[in-house]
């Protein structure tokens, strides 16, 4: 099975970023999103992308016209009946995306294959909402879907050989590398770095150093690009939240266990860069 069209549920900044790989790589793109209102900003950001990538010289003015051309927007999951493969990339909220789920699986083909982008949450209970689990994988990208070459390829019991070979073919069309993974929580990356960051958190819960010393010990101690407090900024103090929460309840390990200041930041609406407040302000 080849994939020609592709649809995409969700244009927040995961699913715009990956609209705009998909069209850059040739795909004719179909996304989705809660209203009009979203959905146009959705696709300004996207031009908006693609017009810096135009600026630094990683594309020209007719690739990103190209690209542009390749984009249709909707409000209507009705229109995705065409689609090979339908990604979806919207919060956190199994039940949401259990739903998401049904209405496509009424929509879409027989052999249309459907993905989901979570990062933390069983691709097996999205799955099991449909009449076609073996059809269903996680494709989980990284953030800025641009730039960062990696791709999770999650397999649940159900996901059937033909689907995981379509799904790494696609991965890799887009110039990703692709790593497998079973359906775990957090599968590979995220299982790794949660304990990680939730840990910088806490220690500047305790007192123990200011976040800016903290970043600082991990960026020139260990050279690392970015310090764990900033990245959590980057990724959103509320995604942080939903992950480690849903972490904790499937593994009932405490180093997911989302600390207290983390719950007051994202209660007070400081959830990081998108709210220009998180850990850090920013203009």
């Amino acid at each position: 099975m080849k994939i020609r069209k592709m649809g995409m549920v969700g244009c927040g900044l995961m699913g715009r970023g990956i609209v705009e790989v998909c069209a850059r790589a040739d795909y004719d793109v179909l996304v989705t999103t809660s209203g009009d209102e979203s959905l146009e900003r959705g696709l300004a950001a996207i031009e908006a992308s693609l017009t810096r990538a135009v600026e630094k010289g990683r594309a020209t003015a007719e690739e990103k016209k190209a690209a542009m051309s390749r984009i249709t927007g909707t409000v209507s999951i009705e229109d995705f009946k065409e689609c090979d493969l339908v990604i979806e990339s919207v919060n956190e909220d199994l039940e949401l995306k259990r739903r998401i789920f049904l209405s496509l699986d009424k929509v879409c083909q027989a052999h249309t294959i459907l993905a989901t982008n979570t990062s933390c949450l069983s691709v097996m209970d999205i799955a099991s909402a449909t009449r076609r689990p073996d059809r269903v994988l996680g494709v989980h990208f990284f953030n800025p879907v641009p730039f960062m070459k990696l791709i999770e390829l999650v397999k649940t019991f159900t996901t059937s050989e033909e689907t995981m070979v379509v799904g790494r073919a696609f991965a890799e069309s887009l110039g990703k590398v692709v790593i497998m993974t079973t359906d775990s929580p957090g599968f590979i990356v995220v299982r790794l770095v949660m304990p990680f960051v939730l840990g910088a958190i806490r220690l500047y819960e305790s007192g123990v150093a200011t976040k800016e010393e903290i970043d600082l010990a991990i960026t020139l101690g260990l050279n690392y690009p970015t310090g764990p407090l900033s990245l959590c900024d980057f990724i959103g103090l509320d995604t942080i939240l939903s992950i480690a929460t849903a972490m904790y309840q499937e593994l009932g390990d405490a180093q997911y266990a989302p600390p207290v200041v983390l719950k007051r930041l994202v209660a007070a609406g400081h959830l990081g860069r998108k709210t220009s407040k998180g850990f850090y302000y920013y203009k």
